[in-house]
């Protein structure tokens, strides 16, 4: 008779669906090491390898192909008990789980903030990942609520606005188009830009901007981050589009400008998203509830 723990499948689970120790570590808060004491013990238990470790790779053996396939389902099914407990228990006590892009690091924390001081009992656990990997969670219900600029086409979610989120051409402080009024597009178009990643969000708009106005999109250079684009525009190494929202955290923005330019800045929104139909347990409703209340407090102190 087998007695895996809950601990033991759940780490199985992360590595089985990510194909990396060091990827569901990072997912379960925890050690590379404990990860892989929880594996070990499991297949003690089971009597036979449930992975397999080739160089950097990892894969599944049969018995672990039967295992992830029989533990997914039921850890889901631990998973809405555990809400179903939490909601039973009420607002004293539970565990908020928050996917976020990370372009909301800038204001997520001065919501969160205030939510956990009102709500002391309650744990959080705020993931701020880019798009891509927001879309792997969000796929793999594994949050209560997400975070997102630009809402998933082709997924059944339910998405709802809460903030603006005014996408801006940001230029070096010296660049000869600052201080001027009304530029007209076609000028902009002739300036070379710094962008995020394939998949984000703030690239997405941009790209469909460019081609909503039939005119190529000259590339600079690549960036991860929204701090890197920052500094690379403040070097004098081209311009880009950039949220808002990546500038009110900043009180010295001498090495930057936000330049006048026809149709800017562009109106976008941040929604929550969750996957249609996904039952809220009560902390998540508590912090929506809280979230379109606190919000209007956020914007006015910008």
């Amino acid at each position: 008779m087998m007695h895996a723990t809950l601990r033991q499948l759940r780490a199985f689970e992360a590595v089985a669906r990510l194909l990396s120790f060091s990827r569901a570590a990072e997912e379960l808060r925890i050690s590379q090491p404990a990860v892989s004491k929880q594996i070990r013990l499991l297949q003690e238990q089971v009597g036979l390898p449930l992975l397999e470790q080739l160089g950097k790779k990892v894969f599944l053996t049969e018995a672990g192909r039967e295992l992830y396939a029989t533990c997914a389902d039921w850890l889901g099914t631990w998973g809405r008990f555990e809400q179903t407990i939490a909601n039973l228990k009420g607002l004293k006590q539970g565990r908020l789980k928050v996917a976020a892009v990370t372009t909301t690091k800038y204001f997520m924390p001065r919501i969160l903030g205030p939510f956990c001081a009102r709500y002391p009992g309650i744990d959080i656990a705020l993931e701020v990942v880019n798009r891509d990997r927001l879309l792997d969670r969000l796929a793999g219900n594994r949050d209560d609520l997400y975070v997102m600029g630009v809402p998933p086409e082709g997924m059944e979610t339910e998405s709802e606005p809460f903030m603006d989120n005014p996408l801006i051409v940001l230029a070096p402080a010296t660049h000869p188009l600052v201080g001027r009024e009304r530029i007209p597009f076609a000028e902009l178009a002739r300036e070379t830009f710094l962008v995020r990643e394939q998949g984000s969000g703030t690239r997405m708009t941009m790209e469909r901007v460019f081609q909503e106005r039939e005119t190529p999109l000259q590339i600079k250079m690549e960036l991860g981050s929204n701090e890197a684009i920052k500094q690379a525009v403040a070097g004098g190494l081209g311009l880009a589009l950039l949220s808002r929202s990546t500038l009110s955290s900043d009180p010295d923005q001498r090495e930057l400008a936000e330049l006048d330019v026809e149709g800017f800045p562009i109106l976008r929104a941040w929604y929550l998203v969750r996957p249609k139909g996904k039952q809220l347990s009560v902390v998540a409703a508590t912090f929506l509830e809280f979230l379109r209340e606190h919000v209007q407090l956020l914007v006015r102190g910008q």
